[in-house]
């Protein structure tokens, strides 16, 4: 039986006085994929970063547990030696902060300090992570995310990810405003990062990612709830048909 990896039960979470998260339970198993879809504004975002800590983001009621750990009120970085990751939808720039510089000393807290890898081994895991992303290795000596196209952004996001080797990757939005190639190259570097060890948790609005990353489960999210799950044939029947009449079914229920 596989192993609980992420529960999360009864989850609320407001900002300020609004609630977005009304009452969520979902379960992450290692070694799978699971792909978040829903409309905008459904609140798929707010629990990537809820999840993740930002402090923005109230939980008011409901439960979270990692490896069989609570962990609200833990701050990020705790989340994160834990081995949780989130990819951004919007990667910020860190100016005058190398991208190799900025691997290495996340690879390091990421083991508390300890060097995990030599050198060698470490421009080693960075050149298989360049190449499998098809990335131009001198990115390696740019300033993080500065000056960088958004589809730069998003495939350092996935080196990043590459590098820590995180136990849940949670990715929010990683495909939005990408060409159809790096499309491709993306998914495949996260399909690559796909273990019976780790979980990637994938949000997304379109069905097109999902043609080179398959899930093992779906999720549908509207106005802060999961309302329908099921496997990949999911997410094709709300690529031909949308939202709409997803929607018109709740409101008539």
């Amino acid at each position: 039986m596989a192993e609980k990896l992420l529960e999360i039960r009864d989850l609320h979470v407001s900002v300020g006085d609004r609630e977005i998260i009304r009452g969520v339970n979902l379960s992450v198993d290692r070694g799978s994929v699971h792909a978040l879809m829903g409309p905008n504004g459904s609140g798929k975002s707010t629990l990537s970063l809820a999840l993740m800590g930002h402090p923005k983001y109230t939980i008011t009621k409901g439960d979270i547990t990692f490896k069989g750990q609570g962990i609200i009120g833990m701050p990020p970085n705790e989340r994160a030696l834990l081995g949780m990751f989130l990819g951004f939808q919007y990667p910020a720039a860190v100016p005058g902060v190398s991208v190799a510089n900025f691997l290495r000393n996340a690879l390091m807290a990421r083991h508390k300090g300890a060097a995990p890898l030599t050198p060698a081994k470490f421009k080693k895991l960075l050149d298989e992570g360049i190449a499998k992303l098809k990335m131009d290795p001198a990115v390696l000596g740019r300033y993080v995310n500065d000056g960088f196209s958004g589809g730069e952004k998003k495939r350092l996001e996935i080196l990043q990810a590459f590098v820590l080797q995180p136990e849940l990757e949670i990715l929010d939005e990683t495909d939005s405003g990408l060409d159809i190639d790096a499309l491709r190259i993306i998914a495949e570097g996260i399909e690559a990062q796909r273990g019976p060890e780790r979980a990637i948790l994938l949000i997304t609005h379109y069905q097109r990612i999902l043609n080179y990353l398959k899930p093992d489960v779906v999720h549908v999210m509207v106005r802060g709830k999961i309302v329908k799950e099921g496997g990949p044939e999911l997410a094709h029947q709300l690529e031909a048909q949308g939202y709409d009449p997803l929607i018109r079914e709740l409101v008539e229920a």
